[in-house]
């Protein structure tokens, strides 16, 4: 199904994929098969794109927090209470503390934390969510119990604190986090089922493929480009994991057996054929996965 790909592959240069290529061959050199990779690492470049990151959550983050104490400490303290600078004020500290739980999580993504450290994990992950916690529960309780409020008011300040932090709060929650358990699976399981830790993704997909010639990477899109890189550069290009269809994308459209693909799964070594053989157009299935 090669010739029916019209998407032009593009191959994702990196300071890791420049030298040292960073991908294990079952069929090249002494012919052995892929060994499992003792341990996922950012690319250079995803490293340090973290780091600027995480940088700027802090900055934010730390205004957010000035934002509260300044609520807390002299808007609140006044008579009569300023009660748009204080609805401002809380607007402000939520879209502060807001913006950097999204760069955090991005940060996450491109270098995630191990589970093995599990608090850690958890404070790493999570921490979008534990700021907002700071940036809001003080000021919301301070507003309920302000003498210089009247009931309408602190229900106004209140009610809108009270929406503005949740929101904050339900956004720096990471419901999935990444782990470095996690994408050296992926690049394991890549590297064992196809030879190499070589992996293919669309700009405008969140997830990556085994192999380029599945349908979801050869949709129509704007740049008509397919990309090809090892697992972390395509971490690094902000896709989120492996697709969860691999086993029948496998199967189906890059011309592996059940049997490779089951071996795979249960963890063993399943050398990659030398040539694949391409599945018949008349024996692949009647329906197209749907989009990612």
């Amino acid at each position: 199904m090669a010739e029916q790909r019209k998407k032009k592959v593009v191959r994702v240069e990196t300071a890791a994929s420049k030298g040292a290529s960073g991908r294990t061959s079952a069929t090249g050199g002494s012919g052995d098969a892929a060994e499992p990779a003792p341990g996922w690492t950012p690319t250079p470049e995803a490293k340090a794109k973290a780091t600027r990151f995480r940088i700027i959550a802090g900055v934010l983050w730390l205004l957010a927090i000035a934002g509260e104490a300044v609520a807390i400490f002299w808007v609140l303290r006044q008579s009569p209470v300023n009660l748009w600078l204080l609805i401002g004020l809380t607007v402000v500290i939520g879209a502060l503390a807001i913006t950097g739980s999204v760069l955090w999580k991005k940060a996450n993504r491109l270098d995630p934390a191990s589970k093995q450290d599990t608090v850690r994990f958890f404070v790493q992950n999570q921490l979008g969510a534990i700021i907002a916690v700071i940036a809001f529960l003080p000021l919301i309780v301070l507003i309920f119990t302000n003498k210089d409020l009247d009931g309408k008011q602190k229900a106004i300040a209140g009610i809108i604190a009270i929406v503005i932090g949740g929101g904050a709060v339900a956004l720096g929650v990471d419901y999935n986090p990444p782990s470095v358990e996690q994408y050296t699976e992926e690049s394991n399981l890549v590297a064992q089922l196809t030879g190499e830790d070589l992996v293919y993704w669309t700009k405008s997909g969140s997830v990556f493929h085994v192999c380029a010639d599945v349908p979801d990477v050869n949709k129509e899109s704007k740049d008509n480009q397919i990309y090809e890189g090892t697992v972390a550069e395509a971490h690094a290009a902000g896709k989120d994991r492996l697709t969860k269809r691999w086993e029948s994308e496998a199967v189906n459209y890059c011309g592996y057996t059940e049997a490779e693909v089951e071996a795979v799964k249960a963890g063993t070594d399943a050398p990659a054929s030398d040539a694949p053989a391409e599945t018949p157009a008349e024996e692949e299935p009647a329906e197209t996965p749907a989009a990612n």
